[in-house]
């Protein structure tokens, strides 16, 4: 009987511990309100590093909401999809035990504002349409934004070893003695909450107090209170002290978060000039379809005079045969043309996030409106292949000219300034100066670890605790520090043993030595890629001139040769070879062009002067006019 009583009162006892600590736990913070903390802790270190590092912020999230465009293609346009996830996060089910169901609803209803999917219709899609969705739906990019997340949370992290930390545990034990006469059995509890504080100078400030509650379950159920303090403090006063030492963990962190940002500024401007590139080479085989079709036609037509001529007797069998070979030939480039056509595009989409049998459609103006800027870009020149004149006699002496920098478009600088401008503005030159700042200081950190070690420790105990045998021994709240007990330590430890020391202390030299040649590589291929970025320049804006000529002259050998073959005084093979010449030259003109534009931004990206917002639109360098602050591209 007495046993049932005692089971009684300890299940009692338990259930008013597990119901305080039940009470506590629903009412505390859920894994969605730690979610948002994170949030907010992630997005006040990203707007200040921004700032550090840009000079200005902008917005800045890694949740997309829920509506993007790769999610309205796949409903509209009916597409194959292997899994929900292929619509994206919110169309996932909870799975059992699923702790943060607010974070699969967020940004539900929302949309990414992007283009409009019509059923049944491809969607047109312009340059600035790409920058943007790509923006928004690449998957590079939205790992290249979660680094830098996580690094805004790992500088979290480090500042949290130096804030003031609070924490609260509770023991209680319920036993029992049945073997004892009479039985006893009792709870003791033991609360304990402790506060803790450390110095960037390396003090470490530890408190606690512990409130001990003793009571029997038996006899005259006897119960006793009792509260406690303890107070400790080490402070190192050689080896790993110093606000140097002991906040390089957090310095690094600092640091690391800034260059986090750097890489993704500089990931912003390369990806942005990568899908541009990407843009115009789709146009560019589009362009090639283009010509290669209107190739086949002129072929189809000239072997259909062939065969008149046959007819009549003026030309042979051999000639006609001829002909059709080069008609076959044409019908495999333009059907290669085609295909060719086909896997850029799908590809583009690749890399844009959205999925590869999307009905996508690029627009084909945007070749004429580069064209038409290209031509406006340059003031023009002259090209030496087709100047006029009187008959130059075959024996005069032959005189080169050079390409010069008359025409020059606005990016053509002076090698020394362009190189300039790239060493002030290229951000990962600065991320590799950074390193070597950061190199030396983990010299100084090594080499503060072969010292010796002085450590003080000190400790403050007073006030009492309890036990179920002191159950009736009476309350003891009040702790009196005068009757407390208190001890000093120092510790030494003598620089006798330093052999992983002195290795990690030369390998930081060896580190340093490193960093400073990944600094000078960094800084020559910067200087590399601006010159081949001028050279390129220049080459294409002769291409451009020379391939313009090409086109017309090709035009008109074309003309003339088909005429020639109308009147029965022409060769088939030369009226054969002008068409292969044409759609060869109309090719390589669109190809310059395009080249001529990607070095346009390739040039501004290496000197770090291209700019590109959270959007993906980018706003370009002119050295005659200060940038303002509109998304124009």
């Amino acid at each position: 009987m007495l046993s049932s009583t005692i089971y009684r009162r300890a299940c009692l006892h338990l259930m008013w511990v597990a119901l305080a600590v039940g009470v506590f736990v629903s009412t505390g913070c859920k894994p969605g309100d730690y979610r948002r903390e994170a949030d907010d802790a992630a997005s006040e270190v990203i707007q200040r590093k921004q700032q550090e590092a840009l000079g200005r912020t902008e917005p800045f999230t890694i949740e997309k909401p829920a509506d993007t465009l790769r999610r309205r293609l796949i409903k509209a346009q009916e597409l194959r999809t292997s899994h929900p996830a292929s619509l994206g996060v919110t169309d996932l089910k909870p799975i059992d035990h699923w702790p943060d169901d607010d974070y699969l609803d967020q940004g539900r209803g929302e949309s990414d504002g992007l283009l409009e999917v019509t059923p049944g219709e491809p969607v047109m899609m312009t340059l600035i349409d790409a920058l943007r969705v790509a923006a928004s739906n690449s998957r590079d990019y939205q790992t290249q934004k979660e680094t830098v997340y996580r690094a805004a949370l790992g500088l979290d992290l480090e500042r949290d070893a130096f804030r003031t930390t609070l924490a609260g545990v509770n023991r209680t034990v319920i036993s029992t003695d049945p073997g004892a006469d009479p039985e006893v059995a009792g709870v003791d509890s033991a609360t304990t909450v402790s506060v803790t504080q450390r110095l960037k100078n390396g003090l470490t400030l530890t408190g606690a107090i512990v409130l001990d509650v003793s009571k029997l379950l038996t006899q005259d159920h006897a119960s006793s209170n009792a509260l406690s303090a303890d107070v400790s403090v080490e402070f190192p006063l050689l080896r790993g002290s110093g606000r140097h030492i002991v906040a390089e963990p957090l310095t690094q962190a600092e640091r690391d978060a800034l260059y986090a940002i750097y890489d993704f500024e500089r990931f912003k401007r390369t990806f942005a000039v990568r899908i541009a590139n990407d843009y115009l080479t789709v146009l560019q085989q589009i362009d090639r379809v283009s010509n290669e079709a209107d190739n086949y036609r002129r072929l189809i037509i000239t072997v259909r005079q062939v065969k008149r001529e046959e007819d009549a007797g003026r030309q042979s069998a051999i000639e006609v045969d001829r002909a059709l070979q080069d008609e076959l030939r044409a019908r495999t480039r333009w059907i290669s043309a085609q295909q060719s056509y086909e896997r850029r595009l799908d590809s583009f989409k690749v890399t844009l996030g959205l999925p590869t049998d999307a009905d996508i459609e690029l627009d084909r103006d945007e070749l004429e409106r580069l064209a038409e800027a290209v031509r406006l870009a340059l003031p023009g020149t002259d090209d030496p292949l087709m100047t006029t004149g009187d008959p130059v006699p075959a024996d005069a002496p032959v005189t080169l000219v050079q390409p010069s920098r008359k025409g020059a478009g606005r990016l053509e600088l002076d090698q020394s300034h362009a190189t300039g401008l790239a060493l002030e503005n290229r951000l990962d030159l600065r991320v590799a100066q950074g390193e070597v700042y950061d190199a030396q200081r983990r010299v100084v950190v090594a080499a503060d670890a072969l010292g010796a070690e002085l450590t003080l420790l000190g400790r403050v105990s007073t006030g009492e605790s309890r036990s179920l045998s002191s159950a009736g021994a009476g309350d003891a709240l009040d702790p009196r520090f005068d009757q407390g007990f208190y001890d000093a330590l120092l510790t030494v430890d003598l620089p006798i043993e330093r052999t992983r020391e002195r290795n990690t202390y030369r390998n930081s030299l060896i580190n340093l030595q490193r960093a400073v040649r990944d600094l000078q590589s960094s800084e020559d291929q910067v200087k590399l890629s601006v010159r081949n970025g001028l050279r390129d320049l220049l080459e294409f804006r002769e291409g451009l001139v020379i391939q313009s000529g090409a086109v017309e002259l090709a035009h008109k050998r074309v003309r003339s040769t088909d005429m020639l073959l109308q009147a029965g005084r022409g060769s088939i093979r030369n009226a054969l070879d002008a068409k292969a010449d044409l759609v060869e030259a109309q090719n390589d003109l669109t190809s310059a062009l395009v080249n001529y534009r990607v070095s346009a931004l390739e040039i501004q990206r290496d000197m770090g002067l291209l700019e590109v917002n959270e959007k993906g639109l980018w706003r370009e360098y002119n050295p005659k006019e200060v940038p303002d602050d509109s998304d124009d591209n």
